[in-house]
This record gives structure tokens, sequence and C-alpha cells, in this order.
């Protein structure tokens, strides 16, 4: 360790402004068994150091100074330390198992090394790397077992059902001639656990032509039976449907787009993701007369591809994302550089754009889908883990669209949707051969609560610490934005309060909530439920539009919340 040598450490809050910002700290954790704690967390780069600052105390105003909290103990590489008092003064406790390679670093403690008795029964941390120096958030755990916790283990469940913004759809008919049907869509969620349908809207007859309002009328009612019915649309755009490629010009496309911005805006609540479509046939860009047609492809065509693509970014809200039809137009379009983490969810444009297939597994390369399958792979499971895939089968193909290629890439590429109606041939195979319905499970997300840890009492006005352990047994984390809250209920009174995290970030594996909320002061004494929420933002009073956890015993489908199976009593 650099105890003796880290003068320097004190002047790095000095240097780090001049340091470039990275997010190199992602995935925090902190658990612990009776006798042991355990710190993990991921980071990008190759830095020296690797570092949890640990408050036992909880007190910012003893120990070291650093990121808001007092550190009675620093772990630093495989070396844990306590604090002198004062500034930069630590005193060596030896070693402990440490490990730090391939993106994680993780230590093992004794708690009885860090003073640990289970008084104040949680602890404050910050993790850290260096170089460049970058620091996590504040993290609370809160010790399971003894003190004032109690440890509940929850039940997961196997059992299909419905959740928003995953799954298997329904496509059924042209979006633009076929009315959705109320009673029919309500019955795919209640006895099929489908909360997709797809949209796709022809606009033949306005190639020439500003659109008429009878289109937008149409439009309009196709929303508003989806949200009557307490699905969301899969939604795309296309002027034919015939490989004569007969679509519209660009700056025919670019017009229709600016009459349809204040429908996308309106109905984005129901949107779960839109296709870039307009372009040649079914708008899947190949068959077009305006475009470059069947895979040639001028410069001038690409650039016209792209101000189409721009211009459906910003007519659509920015929560909400376009997906393209093989990687190899993204790839043209905006680089070859897979989104990082640091880009995820950012606004931009490639944060924005997410693929689709809609011929998985028909063939070597899908039918045209993949151009270079050995750049696009490593691309394609690299972006896909922060965007939107979905797509169809479109012919069978065995070995390849049988079940074992299917789920190693359905997982790989993190796979949200999937078109239950065709290719059927494709999906009896899979159900003779018994994945399709771990499809139909794990599409998208799949949120199981595992264990939590609250207090027995708290007082109003107070701290109230949780930690609460979730695993996404899903191939995906949620692509749209999500709230977060935590709930407290009595028979009189319920209070939301808001938990920092973001749930498009949960992705496949285990998810650690480990924060302390602040109860109302004003809020009445009283045994409270403690209850944990996922609700669309902009659905929120729609129950049937929050996430459901796969848990047995949690799930309140009149409130849309989840039980977490505990009572807190606040005096």
């Amino acid at each position: 360790m650099r105890i003796l040598t880290l003068l320097a450490f004190v002047c790095a809050s000095v240097l780090v402004a001049a340091t470039p910002a990275l997010a190199a700290i992602s995935g925090q954790s902190a658990t612990n068994t009776a006798t042991t704690v355990t710190y993990q967390f991921s980071y990008t780069g190759s830095p020296a150091y690797t570092r949890v600052y640990i408050d036992t105390d909880r007190n910012p105003a003893t120990g070291f100074a650093q990121g808001g909290i007092g550190a009675d103990y620093l772990l630093e590489n495989a070396g844990l330390f306590r604090h002198n008092g004062g500034g930069w003064s630590w005193t060596s406790l030896g070693s402990v198992t440490h490990s730090a390679s391939g993106g994680s670093a993780r230590w093992t403690v004794d708690r009885s090394a860090i003073g640990e008795s289970a008084t104040p029964n949680d602890a404050d941390l910050i993790f850290q790397v260096e170089a460049p120096l970058e620091n996590s958030p504040k993290y609370t755990h809160v010790y399971s077992g003894g003190g004032s916790g109690t440890s509940v283990t929850y039940t997961p469940t196997t059992d299909t059902f419905a959740n928003p913004d995953r799954g298997l759809y329904h496509h059924t008919g042209d979006c633009d001639k076929n009315d959705f049907n109320l009673d029919t869509l309500r019955d795919y969620r209640a006895n099929q656990n489908i909360s997709l349908v797809m949209c796709v809207f022809y606009l033949a007859e306005y190639r020439t032509a500003p659109l008429g309002q009878a289109a937008l009328d149409q439009l309009q009612q196709q929303f508003d039976t989806v949200r009557a019915a307490g699905l969301k649309m899969i939604l795309r755009f296309a002027y034919t449907a015939s490989t004569d490629g007969a679509d519209a010009s660009k700056d025919r496309v670019l017009a229709h787009l600016d009459q349809l911005a204040p429908y996308l805006r309106n109905n984005a609540d129901v949107i779960h993701v839109m296709q870039s479509g307009f372009i040649g046939a079914w708008g899947e860009w190949y068959y077009t007369q305006n475009f470059g047609n069947a895979g040639v492809v001028s410069a001038a065509d690409w650039a016209n591809r792209k101000a189409v693509t721009d211009k459906l970014l910003s007519v659509l809200p920015s929560s909400r994302m376009v997906q393209l039809r093989t990687p190899a137009i993204k790839r043209t379009m905006y680089g070859t550089a897979a989104l990082t983490p640091s880009q995820a969810h950012n606004g931009s444009a490639v944060a924005r754009l997410g693929h689709h297939n809609d011929c998985f597994l028909a063939s070597p390369d899908d039918y045209g889908t993949y151009t270079d399958p050995a750049a696009e792979y490593p691309y394609l499971s690299a972006e896909t883990a922060y965007l939107a895939m979905g797509g169809e089968t479109c012919n069978p193909n065995p070995p390849r669209s049988d079940c074992p290629t299917a789920l190693d890439e359905l997982s790989r590429f993190h796979w949200t949707y999937l078109n239950t109606d065709y290719h059927t041939g494709v999906l009896n195979s899979w159900n003779t051969g018994g994945c399709l319905a771990e499809a139909g499970r794990r599409l998208g997300y799949r949120l199981a609560l595992q264990n939590g840890t609250y207090p027995a009492t708290a007082v109003r006005g107070g701290p109230l610490p949780i930690t609460v352990n979730l695993r996404n047994d899903g191939w995906a984390a949620p692509v749209n934005p999500r709230g977060l809250e935590l709930v407290l209920r009595s028979s009189t009174a319920t209070y939301r309060l808001p938990l920092t995290g973001d749930p498009r970030k949960w992705l496949p594996g285990t998810t650690t909530l480990s924060q302390t909320v602040t109860l109302p002061a004003g809020m009445a004494p009283g045994s409270y439920t403690l209850l944990l929420s996922l609700p669309d933002p902009q659905l929120g009073s729609r129950p049937e539009y929050a996430i459901r956890l796969a848990n047995t015993g949690t799930w309140e489908s009149a409130t849309g919340l989840n039980n977490l199976l505990h009572t807190v009593t606040v005096g």
C-alpha cells in the first residue's frame, strides 16, 4: 500500500478536476454472512488501486473524510487499514482475501476485523479506483442478521405472467386497415400473458401527398385502444409491402414525420419502441425506389437514410428508442464502435438506436441480417445490453433454428420481444424442443426478489435503511425509463419515497439496492407495510404498467405494488 507515499492522494482532489470524467465503477454490492462481509464492484480500464472506504459508525464527522462519509476502515487492494484520526493516517491490520481481474474487484473480510457489532447494524461505503481516480456514490450496507434489522427471504416463482415492455407479441394485420379490438387485446394480457402488439401502419396512398386526416385519426384510434387495454405497441410505418419498393422520397418522408410528430409525442406512453421503417418493402430498408435498391446503396443514399433516421429521432420523444433492421445499417451511419456503458441512456443517437432481426435463425446470415458476423456478433452483444432488441423468425432452418442456437442467441443479444404469430414452423419446433415456454419467461427482464434486510422500528423524520437483493433471470434489462420507489402503507396512509437507481441498468444477474431513505417528519406514527414499486413514469396510475416481480405472495395486481413482506413500526 502507498500509505507513506500517499501525500499525493491528498492532492488527488485537486488533480481530479483536470482528469476526464469516466464511468469506471458500476455494480457495487455488499453482502454478509454471520462472520464475514463481501464487497464487490465492476470497473473499466486497468486501475492500479481498487479501494473500499468503510464508515462503520455512519458518522461523517469521525474517520477519514471521503465522498461524504467518515471512513473508519480502508480496503486497498489486498490490505486492510484502520484510520488513526486526523488526516491521511492509517494502521495496517494485515491482508484480506482480495481479487481484481476481468473488470471486477472483490474482498472478503471478517466482520470482527472491522469492528462490526451489529450496532448500528449498517455501514456507509465509498468504492474507489485509481488511476484515474474515481469514487462511487455513497452506498449503505445494512447487515443481515443481528441488531435491529430483520432479514426476509423471498420465494421465486416459475410462473409465466404479463409484464410491460417485454415478452411475446401479437401481429395480426396491417394497422392502417385492421382496427385493434379492445376485448381481444385485453384477452392477450389476461389469458395469454402478452403485453405487446405490433402496429405496421402503411401509408401507400400518401407517397406523393401529405398525410390525410383520416390516416392520422386511425393511428390515434389504435393508440387509444392499446392504452385502454393496458398494452404497448411496437410501431413501424411503411409505404409498400411489395418488393417493387414503391416508397416515398426523402423529402416526403421528412414531411410525413413532421405531421406524425404530435401523435408520437402525445402517445409515447404506449409506444414500447419504434422501428425505423418508412424505407423500402415492409419498411425494412432493402427493396426501395428512393434510397438505394437491393443492397446497392451509394453515399448519397446513405446520407438520405441517415437524414430519415435523424429526423425520426428528433420527432420521437427522447425517452423512446428506434430500431434499425441490421447491424450494418447503424455501423455505416453512426460508426462501428459498440455503445459503451458510459454512453447508455444518455440521449444521444447511438444510445437510442437499437436493432431488430426479422429473420432470426432463418439462414447462416439470417437472410442478410448479418454481413460480417465476426465483427457484428460481438458488436451486437455489447450494444444490446443497453438497447432494444427484438423481432421475429421467418424460416425453419434446423439445426440453426432449433432450441440450442435459439436460446444462445436470444441470451447473447439480449432479446426483449419476439413475434408469437410467425414463423409457426420455427415456433412449433421450439415448443417440441422444450424452449418456447422458457423464451416466454425470459424475453426482456425477469426480476425476482431474493432477500432483504429492514429495521423493525424507525422514527418520523429519521433514517430508514434498507437492503434488497434482486436477481434478473431475463435476457435483458428494461429498455424504457422506469420509476423506483419504497412505499410505506398503513391502514390510513401511504407514503412513496423515491429510491436512487436505474432499472435500465439491471442487467442479467444480481442487483443490490442498499439505501437509506428519510421518513417524512409529519407522517403519522403506526405500523407500516413496506412495498417496492417500479411504476411507468408516464402511466403511474395504471397498475398493469408497473413491473411485477417474479415471486410468490408479493404481487398486488390492484395496486401494482410488490409487497416486501415486512412491517416497520414508526414512532
